[in-house]
C-alpha cells in the first residue's frame, strides 16, 4: 500500500502545476455529477404506476407520497383547466429548470478537464523545448524527460476526469428525461380527468 501511494504522489508531482487546478476541477466535477444523481434517485417519479396516478387524480384526497402531493396540488381549488396547466407547469420548471442548469454546469466542467490537460501538454512541450535549447548543460536529459512525462500526464489526467464524466452525464441526461416525460404524461391524464369533471378551459 504504501508503495503505492508513493507511485501516486511521485507521478502527480511529475505532472507540474497544472495538477492542482485538474484536482480541483476533478472534486468539483464529481460533487456536482453526485448530487444532481442523488436528487434524481430521491425524485425518481417515473417509477410510479400510471395506473394509481388514474385513480388519485379521480380522487386527489386518496393520494400518497411525492406523486400524490402533486397531483393534489394540481387540483386544489382549481377553478379552469388553465390553473392546472399553470400549477404543472410550475412544479416542472422547479424540478427540470434546476436540473437542467445543474447538468450545464457539470457539462462546461467536464469539457474544461481535458482543454486543462491539454494546456499541460503544452506547457510540458515548452519545457522539453527549453531542455532541448540549452542542450550544451548537463542536465538536458532530465529537463527534456520531465516536460514530455508533465505532457503527457496532464493529458492523461484531464481524460481521466472527463471520460467517466461524460458517462455520468449522460445517465443523469437519461433520468432528468424520464422526469420530464413523467410531467407530461401526468399533465395530460389530469387534463383529461379534469375536463370531464366539467371544468371550464379558462375563466
Amino acid at each position: 500500500m504504501t508503495g503505492f501511494v508513493e507511485e501516486v504522489v511521485s507521478i502527480w508531482s511529475s505532472g507540474g502545476a497544472l495538477m492542482i487546478p485538474l484536482a480541483i476541477l476533478g472534486a468539483l466535477i464529481y460533487y456536482t455529477l453526485y448530487e444532481i444523481l442523488v436528487y434524481l434517485n430521491a425524485n425518481n417519479y417515473s417509477d410510479s404506476d400510471p395506473d394509481q396516478w388514474g385513480h388519485w387524480i379521480d380522487s386527489p384526497s386518496e393520494a400518497k407520497g411525492a406523486v400524490g402531493d402533486i397531483l393534489q396540488y394540481a387540483q386544489h381549488e382549481v377553478r379552469s383547466m388553465q390553473d392546472v396547466r399553470d400549477r404543472l407547469a410550475e412544479i416542472r420548471n422547479v424540478h427540470i429548470g434546476r436540473l437542467n442548469g445543474r447538468l450545464l454546469f457539470a457539462s462546461i466542467l467536464i469539457g474544461t478537464a481535458p482543454l486543462t490537460g491539454l494546456l499541460g501538454t503544452v506547457t510540458g512541450m515548452l519545457s522539453t523545448f527549453g531542455g532541448l535549447a540549452s542542450s550544451s548543460a548537463g542536465n538536458t536529459v532530465d529537463m527534456v524527460a520531465g516536460g514530455i512525462s508533465e505532457a503527457l500526464i496532464t493529458t492523461q489526467t484531464g481524460l481521466v476526469l472527463a471520460i467517466p464524466g461524460y458517462v455520468l452525464l449522460s445517465i443523469a441526461k437519461r433520468k432528468c428525461s424520464q422526469m420530464d416525460a413523467f410531467f407530461t404524461k401526468v399533465e395530460i391524464m389530469t387534463l383529461k380527468r379534469v375536463e370531464k369533471k366539467g371544468v371550464p378551459e379558462s375563466l
